[in-house]
């Protein structure tokens, strides 16, 4: 289907190509497995910018499997808070946990028994055996998939798994004997820096010679992907419950479920709102404190709306409003004390390095400290 020749001369001008003109990113200066699995965790979804203090810190906090294998979830998460999708560090610590117990710490060497982790699907199977062992294993993302769509002027829809599937075949042709962990390497290189999604720098492309789609002038109209449905948007009414006396200065957080999205997390209290959409802020606070009683057994005397923000998951949309309250009277029992349910707690600025939150609360709680300092 493709000529010996066009592939023979992808492999070889990529190669030369990629030993001049690599970035010295910091998970390329070793071949420990561990780091580059996190390293390739890291990046699916965000930009390579935003990785790089990430894993700086997190190889610091938890330096080896045994490291992050052991220690505790909570601390995980907060090493992982900004970086969103957090099921990646979940899944990341079971399956490095598995590493530990099962393979006394070593990152399996073998296709079966590295897809078998939890989280581990075939990108990062072979972006791990590839450049950590030089395995002659394909390593197919999004950079990839665009790159040899163009190439080979590929027309299928990329979000077909049987496209993938030719993908994947076709890269595994061109890894020229001893050069995997290179070859993979360049070819994400590639797409990232020079066959952009968008406007391709052609004219410094070190194949662009055999590039067929170019040839055909569709550089940009390729990859071929069918659209994804946008995120559906959902109403949360936020409570910033303020702390009085000995609260004073902080705010009133809870735990999330132990499974679910965003599971075991923190956040400020709120309350998903029905499909009519929003009412007025008086009346919406109304509803907010009758629905954290309902559900949570939490009073509160809602203030003032506060600010709108939003979260953005790759499914839906929190479209948020945020009212500011005290605790009600009714959480403060007559005989002493006050209640509470177990997976509330009250935190202050100094305390926030404790806890993992989603941004968003972030940015509130900060937004909070920044209007009071005013």
């Amino acid at each position: 289907m493709y000529s010996e020749e066009q592939k023979q001369y992808f492999s070889r001008n990529l190669l030369d190509w990629y030993h001049t003109h690599k970035r010295d990113l910091p998970w390329r200066r070793s071949k420990n497995p561990y780091y580059i699995w996190i390293s390739e965790v890291m990046l699916q979804q965000t930009r390579v910018d935003t990785v790089i203090p990430y894993f700086h810190r997190f190889i610091d906090q938890f330096p080896t499997v045994e490291a992050l294998a052991t220690a505790p979830e909570e601390n995980v998460l907060k090493a992982w808070e900004g970086l969103g999708y957090y099921s990646r560090a979940r899944n990341l610590q079971t399956a490095v946990r598995e590493v530990h117990e099962r393979y006394g710490g070593i990152v399996p060497q073998t296709k079966e028994e590295i897809s078998s982790l939890k989280g581990v699907g075939p990108y990062t199977s072979g972006a791990v055996l590839s450049i950590a062992y030089n395995k002659p294993e394909p390593a197919v993302d999004g950079n990839v998939m665009r790159v040899l769509s163009r190439y080979f002027l590929i027309e299928e829809d990329i979000m077909k798994p049987s496209t993938r599937t030719v993908m994947e075949k076709l890269a595994r042709e061109l890894i020229l004997e001893g050069t995997a962990s290179d070859f993979n390497q360049a070819l994400m290189e590639l797409g990232a820096m020079v066959c952009t999604p968008r406007s391709p720098h052609c004219l410094t492309c070190p194949v662009m010679a055999f590039c067929s789609g170019r040839e055909a002038g569709m550089e940009e109209a390729l990859p071929i992907k069918k659209k994804a449905k946008p995120p559906r948007p959902e109403l949360r009414a936020v409570a910033l419950i303020e702390g009085t006396g000995e609260h004073e200065g902080k705010w009133l957080i809870r735990q999330r479920p132990q499974e679910g999205l965003l599971a075991r997390m923190w956040e400020l209290p709120h309350v998903a709102w029905g499909s009519e959409g929003w009412l007025s802020d008086e009346d919406n606070g109304s509803l907010l404190r009758q629905n954290l009683a309902d559900q949570e057994q939490i009073l509160i005397q809602p203030d003032e709306w506060f600010m709108d923000t939003e979260h953005i998951f790759s499914h839906i949309v929190w479209k948020m409003k945020v009212y500011r309250a005290k605790l009600g009277d009714a959480n403060r029992p007559g005989h002493g004390g006050e209640w509470i349910p177990f997976h509330y707690r009250w935190v202050g600025p100094e305390e926030l390095h404790q806890y993992a939150f989603p941004n968003v609360f972030l940015r509130i709680m900060k937004e909070w400290q920044e209007r009071s300092v005013d």
